[in-house]
C-alpha cells in the first residue's frame, strides 16, 4: 500500500495473501496511482471512505449537513448515498439522537497487515490468552478463528494451533459468565467511544454500590486469570481500579468524557507486580535465592526495577522497587524454601508467620522465639 495514495473503488476482501512480503489479512480499497485523474466512480469511493474516517474520528456521531461541510459537497449527496445503501452496513442513523449518523464500533471493520515475524508474535500473545483466561469469550475465539482462517495456506502450523485454541475457547461452556462478558462488552464500547458507564460492584463482603465511571485502561492481569478497568470513579472523583470479575451491571450513558492528557498508564503501573498501584513511595523487596534455582530465577525478568547479584556460595540476591508486596506472595510462596525474603521486615515476618503456619497444618510444632540451640523440627522440615 505504500506505492499507493488515493482510493478508487472497492474490491471483493483479500484475506491470507503474501503481497510484498507482509500478510495482508483485509484488503477492501484499491488505489490510484499519483496524477491519474479520478472519475465520478473513483470520486464516490474516495467520499465513501472519507465519511468512514470521519465517523471514526467523531464517536459523538455526525449530522449529514457537517459531514456535506467537511466533504465539500451537498446535504442531499450524503442522503442519497444513505437512501441507496451506498455507505458500509457499519454506519447507521440514530434516530433517537437527532439523525445522526453513526459508526457500529463494534463491526468487523478493522484492516491490517502482518508480517511472518508479526504473525509469530500474535500467535504467542493469543496462545496466552487461551491459556490464561478462565471464561468463555466468543469474541476472542472469533478473533483466532479469522486470524487462523487467513493463515491457513501459509502456514499451516501456526493456523492449526490457532484453530484449535479457538475451538478450545467456544467449548469451555463450563467457565461461561453472562454477566462478566456483558460488562467487558459495555466497558469496551464505553472506552471507544468515550462515554461514561453507570456500573454496580460488588465489595468482598457482598454489598453492592453503584458509581460513574470513565475507563481509561482495560489491563489483563494473567496471575489470577482476571481482568481489571482502570479509570475516573464517582464518587470520589478520583482514579481507581475494578476487578471486572466484581462489576455485576453496566450501563453505557450519553455523557461522555475525555481521558486526561497527562494520564500515563505506563507510569501509574510501572512499580505495580501486577495491577496494585500506589502514591506513595515504592517498597524495596530483597530475596535470596538458593543456587539450585538460581539460573531459572535469572531466565526471567519478573520486574522491570529488578536487579541480580551472584554471591560466590552460588546464592542469587534478588532486588526490585515494588508498589506492595501483597500481589507478590503468591510468587515468593511458590518457590518454598528456595526463596528467603531478606526485606522489607514486614514482608519476612509475613512470611515467618506463614511458614509456621503451613508447618503446623503438616502436623509440624515451631518455636516461635528464636533459641541458641538448633531447633530439629525446623531442621527436619526444611534440610540441614
Amino acid at each position: 500500500m505504500a506505492f499507493w495514495e488515493e482510493p478508487i473503488g472497492k474490491m471483493w476482501p483479500i484475506c491470507g495473501i503474501w503481497q510484498q512480503g507482509v500478510l495482508c489479512l483485509d484488503y477492501s480499497i484499491r488505489y490510484k496511482q499519483k496524477g491519474q485523474p479520478m472519475n465520478r466512480a473513483q470520486e464516490k469511493s474516495q467520499r465513501l471512505l472519507q465519511i468512514e474516517q470521519l465517523l471514526w474520528a467523531h464517536p459523538e456521531g455526525m449530522t449529514r449537513a457537517e459531514i456535506a461541510r467537511r466533504l465539500d459537497v451537498n446535504r442531499s449527496t450524503i442522503t442519497k448515498y444513505l437512501d441507496k445503501d451506498h455507505l458500509p452496513p457499519s454506519i447507521y442513523v440514530d434516530d433517537l439522537d437527532g439523525d445522526k449518523l453513526k459508526i457500529d464500533r463494534a463491526s468487523d471493520l478493522t484492516k491490517a497487515s502482518f508480517s511472518l515475524h508479526e504473525v509469530m508474535a500474535i500467535h504467542l500473545a493469543t496462545r496466552l490468552l487461551a491459556t490464561r483466561t478462565d471464561k468463555q469469550n466468543p469474541h476472542a475465539a472469533s478473533a483466532l478463528r479469522k486470524l487462523g482462517k487467513a493463515l491457513q495456506r501459509l502456514d499451516q502450523n501456526v493456523s492449526s494451533h490457532l484453530l484449535r485454541s479457538a475451538d478450545a475457547m467456544d467449548e469451555a461452556a463450563v467457565y461461561r459468565d453472562p454477566v462478566y462478558l456483558d460488562v467487558l462488552q459495555k466497558l469496551t464500547e464505553a472506552w471507544s467511544s468515550g462515554h461514561k458507564l453507570t456500573v454496580s460492584h460488588q465489595m468482598e463482603d457482598g454489598r453492592v454500590f453503584q458509581y460513574t465511571f470513565s475507563p481509561y485502561l482495560i489491563e489483563p492481569y494473567a496471575v489470577g486469570q482476571t481482568s481489571h478497568v482502570i479509570g475516573l470513579r464517582e464518587p470520589p472523583g478520583a482514579v481507581r481500579t475494578f476487578k471486572i470479575e466484581r462489576l455485576k451491571a453496566a450501563v453505557v450513558s450519553q455523557e461522555s468524557y475525555a481521558i486526561p492528557a497527562d494520564f500515563d498508564a505506563d507510569a501509574l503501573l510501572r512499580n505495580a507486580w501486577g495491577i496494585w498501584y500506589t502514591e506513595g513511595d515504592p517498597v524495596e523487596v530483597v530475596l535470596k535465592f538458593h543456587p539450585r534455582v538460581a539460573n531459572r530465577v535469572q531466565e526471567s525478568h519478573w520486574h522491570r526495577s529488578e536487579q541480580t547479584t551472584l554471591d560466590s556460595d552460588g546464592y542469587l540476591l534478588w532486588r526490585a522497587q515494588v508498589a506492595t508486596t501483597q500481589e507478590m506472595l503468591p510468587w515468593i510462596r511458590g518457590w518454598g524454601a528456595d526463596c528467603e525474603v531478606v526485606g522489607p521486615v514486614g514482608l519476612r515476618e509475613e512470611m515467618t508467620g506463614e511458614t509456621k503456619a503451613m508447618a503446623e497444618c503438616y502436623g509440624w510444632i515451631v518455636q516461635s522465639e528464636m533459641t541458641d540451640s538448633i531447633s530439629r523440627t525446623l531442621t527436619d522440615f526444611f534440610g540441614e
